[in-house]
């Protein structure tokens, strides 16, 4: 399957959850600069465009004047202060995203060596839809999945039963 030529298990469920999901005959914003998975999207037909690498806490430009069909936003929202708000500027009627899960055995994640690198929130499951909903969006696809990573210890052990990421395809409401 074409998926196993990815570098990564979440990559591979990632694309299997867009392709479930999204059309390649709708346009997409991808949150965030152009990536590994950006390109990946492109590579599978799809019609990508990326923000700029502007702080989407404070400046919706890029959003607001998007005319994409579908918004996605993979591990974006967890660096971010506010996310409810740019959930509210999205024009677009259909939102895929993932987060990281907040995992008990594990701190919040943030980089030693860039200050920018870091993560804000951890979600649980349920304060993620929670999030979705008030913003204005309905959950109609769900999944949550494991990352495995090769390393020896009790934490990389846990990792392989306890899932990591979770991911949600929403449409907009009418009347959130």
């Amino acid at each position: 399957m074409y998926e196993k030529n990815y570098p990564s298990k979440r990559f591979q469920h990632t694309l299997r959850f867009l392709k479930k999901n999204v059309s390649t005959t709708e346009p997409i914003l991808d949150l965030g600069v152009e990536n590994p998975f950006s390109k990946i999207m492109i590579e599978q037909g799809y019609a990508v465009a990326n923000t700029q690498g502007e702080d989407l806490d404070i400046d919706f430009t890029s959003v607001r004047n998007s005319q994409a069909k579908v918004v996605t936003a993979f591990e974006i929202f967890e660096h971010m202060l506010a996310p409810f708000n740019v959930l509210r500027e999205i024009k677009a009627d259909k939102l895929v995203a993932s987060i990281p899960l907040r995992l008990w055995f594990a701190p919040a994640y943030q980089s030693k060596v860039d200050p920018w690198d870091r993560h804000y929130h951890e979600f649980e499951d349920w304060q993620f839809d929670w999030l979705l909903n008030k913003a204005g969006w309905k959950i109609i696809d769900r999944e949550k999945f494991t990352n495995p990573v090769k390393k020896v210890g009790l934490r990389p052990l846990l990792r392989s039963f306890v899932p990591r990421y979770y991911m949600v395809y929403a449409i907009r409401q009418s009347n959130p």
